[in-house]
């Protein structure tokens, strides 16, 4: 019997979960092949050493009330490594001040003007209360940025002191580069069914209060994740990029950056959409001009040590408001959030918006400078750091423009049976989507090789 080969290109969590979905699938009786070109695997999850303790530089938290993080957690033995939230609330920095993070919205959207009273001028106000009286235009299905939907209901501020501060945590983009039904599909869904405005659907949007935590985290960082994924896999791991994929007599060809060549009878693609659309060019031209479709922003995280008296407020961050003068986007109080006792506090500052090259020109001194600003800034604190790390991220932060389903449907459908796709721009940019996403590329390429119909747990 002749044993199948698959190779997969990527070794960020996407790549990783698909590689340990082959692998449990399949057994010993197939060869795969990873290609990550990078030091360390894990992609965007990286753990590093600051101040002397793990901490996370790229994704730090994942979203519980999805069930693909817990579930594959339990399946490695994990669980008891999962951390959850102190409880502690983020603020928002807006006009120069501190305001609590509003209450009632779905990413910002408003289900009734008491959620941002104090954050909009009472102009904003009034319009959000007349705005049921005013007959809604939305047709069931369609899509808009959350932007033009949001400043035609409720006015710019609301978008820029509300809504952007949460959408440009998420996707590094803003209300205006991320569609409705990717920053708020229970909105979107309420629409479909009838909502008679904005502010119903967004009443109809909200999660329920339920008091658990929202967001997990790993002790020990996601590298306890990575490595448990690696180990499990098994790969053979090529250090190098694939620059170049073709047809070949066994399946597939793929050519690193060194020249040397592969042969494979399935490949999973795990990279982001700038460098997907390079390899599908040729071999998927419907797959590849879609991918062409989906832009991407760059982010920086500074991680900062601190010494542990730092005098800083009882809250989990600060999410900052479109139009401020501060240079970063958000700051995470680590220590806060997730209660890392010890003689040092840990923060992270985030920069970086799509539009913008700071990810890339801003050199790591000015960073460190701009966050020290900013924290005195937004805390009046003066911080003296004990250790930093700065990590940028190019191009790693898709947006979900308006009608990103039907993009993602696109390129989906262009993909010859063998060949599949994974990672943060196809359903959700975060962890959990990235796995439930890296399942489903194992499942479409072992059906596809062994013709079996074999279930591959996601």
């Amino acid at each position: 019997m002749t044993t199948n080969s698959y190779s997969v290109v990527g070794g960020g969590i996407s790549g990783l979960t698909a590689a340990y979905r082959l692998r449990v699938a399949v057994g010993d009786d197939a060869n795969i092949t990873l290609f990550e070109p990078a030091a360390k695997l894990g992609g965007i999850l990286r753990t590093e050493q600051v101040g002397g303790r793990p901490m996370d530089l790229g994704a730090e938290a994942f979203v519980l009330r999805r069930a693909e993080m817990p579930a594959l957690l339990a399946e490695l033995g994990l669980s008891d490594r999962q951390l959850g939230t102190t409880g502690a609330r983020p603020l928002l920095y807006s006009q120069r001040r501190l305001h609590p993070l509003p209450a009632g919205t779905v990413v910002g959207i408003p289900s009734s003007s008491v959620s941002v009273a104090g954050l909009v001028d009472d102009a904003t106000v009034a319009r959000i209360d007349a705005e049921p009286d005013r007959p809604i235009d939305w047709r069931p299905g369609s899509d808009t940025a959350t932007a033009e939907l949001v400043c035609e209901r409720f006015g710019e501020q609301t978008v820029a002191r509300s809504v952007d501060p949460l959408l440009s945590g998420v996707y590094a983009g803003s209300a205006a580069t991320i569609g409705l039904r990717a920053a708020a599909p229970t909105v979107a869904a309420a629409l479909d069914r009838g909502a008679t405005s904005l502010t119903d659907a967004s009443r109809q949007g909200l999660p329920p209060a339920t008091g658990a935590p929202v967001f997990g985290a790993l002790d020990g960082g996601f590298r306890v994740l990575v490595d448990e994924l690696a180990a499990r896999a098994r790969v053979s791991w090529v250090c190098a990029a694939v620059d170049r994929l073709e047809f070949g007599e066994r399946g597939w060809m793929l050519r690193d950056d060194t020249g040397a060549h592969w042969d494979a009878d399935a490949v999973i693609l795990a990279v982001p959409a700038p460098r997907l659309a390079g390899l599908l060019d040729g071999v998927a031209a419907q797959s590849c001009a879609a991918a062409r479709r989906i832009v991407s922003a760059s982010s920086v995280v500074v991680a900062l040590a601190v010494p542990g008296d730092t005098a800083f407020p009882e809250c989990s961050g600060v999410l900052v408001a479109t139009g401020e003068t501060l240079r970063g986007k958000a700051i995470t109080l680590s220590s806060r959030k997730w209660e890392m006792p010890g003689e040092l506090a840990f923060l992270r500052v985030s920069f970086g918006r799509f539009g913008d090259d700071l990810a890339v020109t801003a050199t790591d001194r000015e960073l460190l400078v701009w966050a020290a600003e900013d924290l005195a800034t937004v805390f009046g604190l003066r911080v003296e750091p004990v250790d930093a790390r700065v990590q940028r991220w190019i191009d790693a932060m898709p947006q979900y423009g308006p009608g990103h389903a039907a993009v993602v449907a696109e390129l989906l459908d262009g993909l010859p049976p063998t060949l599949a796709v994974a990672g943060s721009f196809l359903d959700g940019i975060g962890v959990p989507a990235c796995v439930g996403a890296a399942g489903k590329a194992a499942e479409r390429v072992i059906r596809a090789t062994e013709g079996s119909g074999t279930e591959v747990a996601r």
